[in-house]
């Protein structure tokens, strides 16, 4: 009997994903059958993050100009957040995770992926002002898709507590120097067009800043919750 031909395509959609657990809608909203194929095209999906951490330090290149060294790790956010996720899935395609780096990652998409469409669209007239159409478009749809690629970590990883404290402590410390405790200079937080720049140092305006600093400090919070809940629901799955 002739052995069949299996395309590249089929080969790599023939990988094996780990198991859905029951788990809630509202910790798991992702389809199983959009999960799988995410997964199952795990490498495309670290290209494109890689991709996306690379434009992200580009975009941040003048921001970048304006803040002190001592600040550059709090100020690429969203490009942290899209390396975390890329270093997180090579990580499980590999075979050596690390709840930590999954439980940031989890942070980082879900924030970043909600914070950036809530700023677009509070400030939309300057942004759109300020900004291409386009790129406004794909700002708004890239990181709505991080937000969505943070709900398949679960697929591969527990969510231990203390993979969580290290994810809180390191995205609470970014909201205290962003919005509150600045390390050095002003605040650290992504730069808006509505912020006026004066010799050199951006200006903070209110009631913008606390705007922001709200939709920030919302999202670690629910950040918070849907890991632990995560965390609660599998292991009452496993009961």
């Amino acid at each position: 009997m002739a052995e069949r031909r299996v395309g590249p395509l089929r080969r790599l959609l023939d990988g094996a994903v780990p198991d859905r657990e029951a788990l809630p809608r509202y910790v798991a909203p992702v389809p199983k059958a959009i999960e799988d194929l995410g997964l199952r095209l795990g490498w495309l999906v670290v290209a494109i993050n890689l991709a996306g951490t690379a434009f992200g330090f580009w975009y941040y290149r003048f921001q970048f100009g304006l803040e002190p060294a001592l600040a550059w790790p709090f100020v690429p956010d969203s490009p942290v957040a899209t390396l975390f996720i890329a270093l997180s899935i090579a990580g499980w395609k590999l075979g050596h995770s690390r709840e930590w780096l999954d439980a940031l990652a989890f942070f980082g998409c879900l924030k970043l992926g909600l914070w950036t469409p809530y700023t677009l669209l509070v400030f939309q007239d300057a942004f759109l002002a300020s900004t291409p159409l386009w790129l406004y478009l794909f700002l708004f749809f890239s990181h709505l898709a991080m937000a969505l690629e943070g709900f398949v970590i679960h697929r591969y990883s527990d969510f231990p507590v203390w993979a969580v404290a290290v994810a809180l402590a390191w995205y609470g410390l970014n909201d205290l120097v962003d919005y509150f405790v600045p390390v050095v200079g002003t605040y650290h937080h992504t730069t808006l067009p509505i912020q006026p720049i004066v010799d050199g140092v951006i200006e903070h305006v209110v009631p913008a800043h606390q705007y922001v600093a709200a939709g920030a400090l919302a999202l670690t919070l629910l950040a918070t919750f849907l890991a632990l809940a995560t965390r609660v629901k599998k292991l009452e799955a496993r009961a």
